[in-house]
């Protein structure tokens, strides 16, 4: 999320290092880090990161503005000698601490380690699109290495960008190099950033973490740099706007609502490019930004960008962040970001490692390597070992990435996931399991079944598809009724093949996050800005009561053509959900302190949200003989509690194996 360039020795008056530079860092790190503190406080300071592409634009094409180069090899070579020599080392080591560190609260430190692992390489931004992360999710917020992806991109466009400087004739110094290079970088930012707008509205997290869809950023502080070189009335023209007012303007977009989002990064990075233009001498922003202590600020950006997710992050698996502990954690971020620049940083990035370019870029890469084991043991042996919280937790893992179950797992929540198993029967009862992520929790209790009881499965899940659903579309995630309506064919194509497979005695269980769709009250905190709408066959909109009218007509007719064949169909109602991304694996001795992290609302809250969707399944247990409904909800918050609790859960609204299994026996009195 920010620039990892810092000033270079530079050969040219235009080219000189400027300090407004770095006060423009600061103010960049410093937004970023208190979005993250607080999305209330600022909401819009996540588009500090848009301010480092633009910086870092800037500020690497200056830097090799005019340097002298023997060849290409010459040139490519001590760029990436400097890379290294910036980035490895301050990296490495809080790679190899906060890996460490997450292993000790984390049971289950899986995706953190492999997020980290892939950022040694620049690729943790393509290793979260894997993962289908949501940048703005909580639950990112628990992965120490997310942030990581913006050293991913910007590595990426360090690959393409010294090509383009060096063959566009601008690395060379030839007659038309400036040209030459601004016609290219145009083009490409033109396509960038009709890529970026495009896919935003179809693939947020794609438009988000991918370099081609955010190289038009970085681009633009290069067309800003070439375009001062080639027209200096460019630069005389921008300096008339009064920076204090384009600053203003920047915080104020930082506060408009995420609805906006594309509209605030266009606007932040354009006016970024004004900024880096305005600040001249005589303006009163010039002397706040070349503040020394601003100044510091930027010079230790890039170890503040680092340290401050980690220590937020491990403060959420331990502490949690409130108002007596934030004075803490920021004297320890701040702590940390200045020894690294003061010890790691400037004398490595300085010195003259081994006097041959080749034997720091293999030193730099053996670094990598090394660190790459380091990482992969303590994901497998090391763990165990080092985990301060309750060990018997590690005994019944999550049913994320569980490797010994007979039916595979997936991933977290994916709109393009898909389970698909079958397991055969020793006892002559088949059981189908089909729906969305609440159906794939449920793995665990699935396979025991299979092992314990002799039944057989049919198992088809895909994330965020509902089944029975009609077509529908979710305004956070943006995507039109066609693309759901080809994923729901998928998940209908396999609940019809292994109907047909079926017979009297077997069962049909449907568990998926029907509450969301038709809850009373909009929950978690984090949803209440979710809103579905719903199509006919014919792309029509249909009214809430419409919709719900033909949503339980679906079940209807699933509970009738069961009946017929003489099958069992058992619905799970809803599961209770948390306002607050809750810690893995219940309270451990070092999370205790933050106990809203593990009770949720009243028991009476959230049975009153669900009222819709009980009402609909007890009224067709009541008209079906073959149909009943079983009460999760009651499992898992029993009447006793005020408050229901979060203990059996992987996140918000998934079961761990252990919830799951808490199931078995109430499942298995319905399957008998």
């Amino acid at each position: 999320m920010m620039s990892i360039d810092i000033k270079e020795n530079k050969s040219s008056s235009i080219s000189r290092y400027r300090p407004e530079i770095d006060g423009l860092r600061a103010f960049a790190v410093v937004a970023v880090i208190i979005n993250h503190f607080n999305k209330v406080i600022l909401p819009g300071g996540y588009l500090g990161v848009d301010i480092f592409f633009v910086i870092s634009g800037f500020v690497i094409t200056s830097s090799l503005y005019e340097r002298p180069s023997k060849n290409f090899k010459d040139f490519i070579s001590g760029f990436y000698e400097r890379r290294i020599k910036r980035l490895v080392p301050a990296l490495s080591v809080f790679v190899l601490i906060m890996s460490i560190a997450i292993c000790l609260f984390n049971p289950n430190p899986t995706t953190s380690l492999r997020t980290g692992l892939t950022s040694l390489f620049g690729l943790s931004n393509l290793y979260l699109i894997k993962q289908s992360t949501d940048y703005f999710a909580q639950s990112t917020e628990l992965n120490v290495f997310t942030h990581t992806w913006s050293l991913g991109v910007e590595e990426q466009y360090y690959i393409l960008f010294p090509c383009l400087i060096w063959f566009s004739g601008f690395g060379r110094q030839t007659k038309n190099g400036t040209r030459n290079l601004f016609l290219i970088v145009g083009a490409l930012t033109i396509a960038s950033l009709i890529g970026f707008l495009y896919l935003y509205t179809t693939n947020q997290p794609a438009a988000y973490f991918l370099m081609p869809t955010r190289f038009w950023e970085m681009a633009s502080g290069c067309l800003l740099f070439l375009g001062f070189h080639q027209r200096k009335s460019i630069e005389k023209f921008f300096e008339k706007v009064p920076p204090i007012l384009v600053l203003g303007l920047i915080v104020g977009i930082m506060y408009l609502p995420m609805s906006l989002a594309t509209v605030s990064t266009v606007s932040v990075v354009a006016l970024s490019a004004v900024l880096i233009t305005s600040l001249k001498k005589q303006t009163k922003a010039f002397k706040i930004f070349t503040h020394p202590k601003v100044v510091y600020i930027g010079l230790i950006s890039y170890s503040l960008y680092l340290w401050h997710w980690g220590v937020l992050s491990i403060s959420r698996w331990t502490i949690g962040i409130h108002w007596w502990s934030v004075p803490f954690q920021i004297a320890l971020i701040f702590g940390l970001a200045i020894a690294s620049y003061r010890y790691i940083e400037t004398p490595l990035r300085k010195g003259n490692w081994f006097g041959k370019r080749w034997k720091t870029l293999v030193v730099g890469g053996g670094v990598i390597f090394s660190l790459s084991g380091v990482l992969i043991a303590l994901g497998r042996p090391i763990k165990k070992i080092i985990y301060l919280g309750n060990k018997q937790t590690l005994e019944i893992p999550s049913y994320i990435g569980l490797s010994d179950k007979k039916c595979p797992p997936g991933q977290k929540f994916d709109i393009n996931l898909i389970s698909n198993c079958i397991l055969s029967s020793s006892n002559g009862r088949q059981i189908l399991f089909i729906g969305d992520s609440q159906t794939e929790h449920l793995i665990t209790l699935l396979n025991k079944l299979h092992n314990d009881d002799g039944y057989g499965v049919y198992l088809y899940t895909q994330g965020g598809t509902t089944f029975p659903s009609l077509i529908e579309t979710r305004n956070n995630q943006r995507e039109n009724p066609d693309s759901f309506r080809e994923r729901y064919k998928n998940t209908l194509d396999h609940y019809n093949y292994f109907f047909s497979k079926l017979k009297s005695g077997d069962t049909i269980v449907l568990s998926s996050r029907y509450e969301l769709r038709w809850g009373d009250r909009p929950i978690p905190k984090q949803q209440r800005n979710t809103t579905f709408t719903y199509y006919d066959a014919s792309n029509k909109i249909l009214s809430k009561d419409e919709s719900y009218n033909q949503w339980k007509q679906l079940f209807a007719n699933i509970a009738e053509k069961s009946q017929k064949k003489g099958i069992k169909v058992i619905l799970f109602n809803s599961i209770p959900t948390f306002p607050n991304y809750v810690f893995k694996h219940g309270k451990q001795w070092f999370n205790s302190l933050d106990e809203k992290n593990f009770i949720g609302l009243k028991r009476e809250y959230y049975k009153n949200h669900a009222k819709l969707v009980d009402s609909a399944f007890y009224s067709l247990e009541n008209k079906y003989s073959n149909v009943e409904v079983f009460d999760i909800f009651s499992e898992l918050c029993p009447e006793s509690q005020i408050f229901c609790t979060s203990e059996k859960y992987e996140d918000q609204w998934h079961l761990s194996s252990e919830g799951a299994l808490s199931l078995y026996e109430g499942l298995l009195k319905k399957l008998n």
